[in-house]
């Protein structure tokens, strides 16, 4: 059982069976009133869900609505996003980062298209990208399997609800420690509605900064506001985690024709795997030191916990240039001026390259 802080205050949290009913009514009817429009939500289908939910890992919903709707228009099925380049699904995800859910997606597809839809949560954790969370929210949502969802906004709920103290080392312990009790309140008839409706809490009411506890619609459950008042923003608890910092050079190389030198990163790469970025570089000249070019821009950019610092210099066309393998195991590629567009680059990469080519 969750540890509790027992400084003041009769308990609130549902412990029983029939505060826990009125619980899910609170929250139940709290949604209908204040749910947000998504487009996910507009037109309901397996195949929605499941884009949606790949789209929506890691990645806010304002960033995903654009990309949705683009999708959902262009692919419509699974049967559609099984067949399509897996060049182009790449491209419609430029942008949106962590590009192995693109290529994870369209596996699924492809898997779904050949043998049929999986009818429980270890039929959709087979797939590759689908963890615990994404496997509940899919089954729940689509299917109706009374299977809780447990993510960060989730994890901060429960936490405050209970009022428990406990330091977690990262979320994923957190989430482990809190699993039973968000299966415990589960809605079991109606589990779709109940996870997106306690998303939809974390996200809007019950927020890391600042929660908005005056509007919380299951304020009179909460233990968090009866026993730790204003220190409820604290919980949950998590060690500090200092950012990586990195940095890296690159070149900007344009040939006469307005072709521009970038590297297309190895297929073996953990991130970014076969995105075009621009070259390092050591890569490009390896023995010369980068203050050798003129600076053309410097950018910053965080994944995960890295903060990654880069900055691009203008360079020369090699001398009788030929594509092939860098010595970190990318592949460089002279791409036409008119491909530039067509191409799939890292987010940061491709705004980069718009801002040096706008003042060329």
């Amino acid at each position: 059982m969750p540890t509790t802080n027992n400084s003041g205050g009769a308990g609130r949290f549902p412990k029983t069976e029939a505060r826990r009913r009125a619980f899910r009514n609170a929250l139940r009817a709290w949604f209908a009133r204040e749910r947000r429009e998504m487009p996910w939500r507009r037109e309901r289908s397996l195949y929605r869900t499941v884009v949606s939910e790949f789209m929506l890992q890691q990645t806010q919903v304002e960033t995903v609505r654009p990309y949705f709707e683009k999708w959902v228009a262009r692919w419509r099925s699974f049967a559609e996003l099984a067949e399509a380049n897996a060049d182009d699904v790449l491209r419609a995800w430029e942008g949106l980062g962590y590009y192995s859910r693109a290529r994870n997606l369209h596996a699924l597809a492809q898997k779904i298209a050949a043998h049929g839809v999986p009818e429980t949560l270890d039929g959709w954790r087979a797939f590759r990208g689908v963890g615990d969370y994404t496997a509940a929210a899919i089954a729940s949502i689509s299917q109706g399997v009374p299977a809780a969802v447990t993510d960060g906004n989730v994890v901060r709920i429960l936490a405050r609800l209970s009022a428990d103290e406990t330091p977690f080392k990262d979320n994923s312990a957190a989430v482990k420690h809190f699993a039973p009790l968000a299966g415990t309140l589960l809605d079991a008839e109606n589990p779709g509605e109940h996870n997106e409706a306690m998303m939809e809490l974390g996200a809007l009411v019950c927020t890391k900064p600042n929660p908005r506890c005056a509007e919380c619609p299951v304020a009179a459950f909460c233990d968090g506001r009866n026993r730790l008042a204003e220190n409820v923003a604290s919980l949950p608890r998590f060690a500090p985690r200092a950012a990586k910092k990195i940095r890296i050079d690159r070149a900007f190389v344009r040939f006469a024709d307005g072709s521009v030198l970038l590297a297309k990163t190895h297929a073996s790469a953990r991130r970014l795997r076969e995105i075009f970025e621009f070259p390092r570089w050591e890569d490009f000249s390896p023995n010369a030191a980068p203050n050798a070019g003129t600076l053309l821009l410097e950018g910053t950019r965080g994944i995960a916990q890295e903060s990654i610092r880069e900055r691009i210099f203008a360079g020369t066309p090699p001398k009788n240039f030929h594509a092939g393998k860098t010595p970190s195991g990318a592949e460089w590629m002279r791409v036409p001026a008119d491909e530039l567009e067509k191409i799939t680059l890292s987010g940061p990469h491709r705004k980069w390259l718009r801002k040096i080519l706008s003042r060329q």
